[in-house]
């Protein structure tokens, strides 16, 4: 009967049926249930964006660093995709694990700088624990993603104000050798650029 259970408990999860996954897990199914690809109902609620649902999953007792087969947890997820108000939840839980990478070797706050999460950064600087030196299988840190793959525009000059007063290492270079201060003069992100300089940036 839980194997039933568990089975509607994803299928409404990956629906988007917070209804379907409340009644399956009344029903005796395992809330950290996966699918064939190690996905859990928390981990669909953070990637479709149901905060709702999401927050009711945690306080549950669902595992906000349950891995999925591809490495992506609730926890990850959310701070890649800027999950701002679900980050906050987890962090209360006092359950990170933060040893765990993604796919690239990254943690949570890496690709939230790339995308330009303002909020989702800032709380990460803010209230947990994570690395913000952590370099990546990439070579890159979250200095380096917010400057080589960003438009330079105001998102990412305040992410990169905000790294760099939370003690990010402005001289932490990509694998080829190339300071986060020269791949901001490459690009002409010159507001990025005198934040990295004024920081010792070289």
């Amino acid at each position: 009967m839980a194997d039933t259970a568990d089975q509607a408990l994803l299928t409404a999860a990956s629906r988007d049926n917070a209804a379907g996954v409340r009644a399956a897990l009344d029903a005796g199914a395992d809330i950290n249930a996966r699918d064939n690809h190690g996905q859990t109902a928390l981990l669909f609620a953070v990637q479709r964006n149901d905060r709702a649902l999401a927050l009711d999953l945690i306080q549950r007792g669902a595992d906000i660093n349950a891995e999925a087969m591809n490495h992506d947890t609730p926890w990850l997820q959310a701070g890649a995709l800027g999950r701002t108000e679900i980050l906050v939840v987890m962090l209360d839980t006092g359950k990170v694990d933060y040893s765990i990478r993604n796919r690239y070797g990254g943690n949570a706050l890496i690709p939230a700088c790339e995308r330009g999460h303002v909020d989702t950064v800032r709380l990460l600087l803010e209230r947990s624990k994570i690395d913000v030196n952590h370099i990546n299988n990439l070579g890159w840190t979250g200095l380096l993603e917010a400057v080589i793959l960003s438009d330079g525009g105001p998102r990412h000059i305040e992410i990169v104000r905000m790294l760099l007063a939370a003690g990010a290492d402005p001289n932490i270079a990509d694998k080829d050798g190339v300071s986060p201060l020269q791949h901001a003069r490459d690009r002409r992100y010159d507001a990025i650029a005198a934040l990295i300089r004024d920081a010792g940036g070289r």
